[in-house]
């Protein structure tokens, strides 16, 4: 046998290929939730600078949560049914190049009105983003390890809160909170490219379309369980929107601010790795157990706002539980719409969403009118009836 006959393989071959993992294309989205949650929260990092450069109140500052929650809750239900048959993978890059240019106008916006309207387009980037995120996981992994993909996934979530948002106060109050969006940004590019290197083309799956979302919406079970989630994240956000004007009562100044959203983050995180397993084992008390957690770590954290040592402790208990959620709630909806996946995924969003507006607004209300206390104390409320509703939205 002479060389030239010897078997000679091109590098377009797939037998001499190594295919990539699918599990790339889980932490490219892991990634790119923790880029787009990063932009959502910077706001309750450097409320009072955002307030104080634009001449406005903490209370109205607050609302470019608000805005970004509005424009998410319209896109989320509605994106699947506009672009029906487009590649998910095209799809997503997009909605984080949106991401990327509202970052930049707000690290340059001259008014109050151009930062609110830059994060419209968040809003619309983060909505679509997280609402194709579990039906793309669910194509990239196999069934019996879903419930791991997600978790992966929503890590992003948590090291958001680890690392970004407390890092976003540090670096606020030393650099002022316009750098701050301009790192975001450029960590939206990051972001981007990896999606781009790591996921494979997707074709939309399961039933898509307005028709879908309307048999979705008219579950009985989707409906409980959206009320009941909408109960439990606005009262999270009604609280968590003004954390730092609640935690300046205990005297903490940069440094313990930066410290507290540490504590929480970690906390989230850790929350967010239990979460996958146990959601497979005992998902309904989970639903339950979760939210009272929220509850009475906020009602406590009002109770003594004056001692950073116990403000620290809850605010520990409130992360591990929250962290918790997201894995949960998807989880959830995976079981009782899984012939619909897209379009549950959207209402859960879109509920999301709901509630981060209604939260956060329902919040600075309260903030402006009885003190920084009132929302942990009615949010806390709220996040424990929610929870009840949750633990008994199933299917028979």
């Amino acid at each position: 046998m002479t060389t030239t006959d010897l078997p000679v393989a091109s590098p377009a071959d797939p037998v001499t290929r190594r295919p990539r993992s699918p599990w790339f294309g889980v932490v490219a989205l892991a990634v790119g939730i923790f880029a787009l949650v990063t932009s959502e929260f910077l706001p309750a990092s450097v409320l009072p600078l955002i307030a104080d450069d634009l001449g406005i109140s903490e209370g109205l500052a607050g609302q470019a949560v608000t805005a970004t929650a509005i424009a998410g809750l319209i896109t989320a239900p509605t994106l699947a049914g506009l672009v029906r048959r487009l590649d998910r993978r095209i799809l997503l890059v997009g909605l984080l190049m949106l991401a990327l240019a509202s970052n930049v106008l707000v690290a340059i916006a001259p008014s109050y009105w151009l930062l609110l309207s830059s994060r419209v387009l968040l809003g619309i980037s983060i909505a679509g983003f997280w609402s194709m995120a579990l039906a793309v996981t669910a194509h990239l992994v196999p069934a019996e390890r879903l419930g791991r993909g997600v978790t992966v996934v929503n890590m992003g979530v948590s090291l958001a809160t680890v690392a970004a948002v407390p890092l976003g106060a540090f670096l606020g109050d030393a650099l002022g909170w316009r750098p701050v969006f301009g790192l975001a940004a450029a960590l939206t590019l990051v972001a981007t490219v990896m999606v781009l290197a790591w996921l494979p083309s997707i074709a939309p799956s399961g039933a898509i379309g307005f028709r879908a979302l309307v048999a979705t919406v008219r579950s009985r079970v989707m409906i409980v369980g959206l009320l009941a989630l909408g109960l439990v994240v606005s009262g999270h956000f009604a609280a968590f929107t003004y954390v730092r004007p609640a935690a300046e009562l205990s005297g903490a100044g940069a440094e313990g601010l930066a410290l507290l959203l540490a504590v929480y983050g970690v906390a989230a995180l850790v929350g967010n790795l239990m979460a996958g397993p146990i959601a497979d084992k005992r998902l309904r008390p989970a639903l339950l157990v979760a939210p009272a957690l929220i509850g009475a770590a906020t009602i406590v954290f009002a109770s003594v706002a004056d001692s950073f040592p116990a403000v620290l402790a809850t605010v520990a208990v409130w992360g591990l539980a929250f962290g918790a959620v997201p894995t949960l709630v998807q989880t959830w909806t995976a079981r009782v719409e899984p012939d619909r996946l897209e379009s549950a995924s959207g209402l859960i969003v879109m509920m999301f969403q709901l509630a981060i507006a209604t939260g956060a607004a329902i919040g600075g209300a309260l903030v402006d009118g009885l003190g920084v206390t009132a929302p942990l104390m009615i949010g806390g409320i709220a996040a424990i009836v929610g929870g009840i509703g949750l633990s008994s939205a199933r299917r028979v």
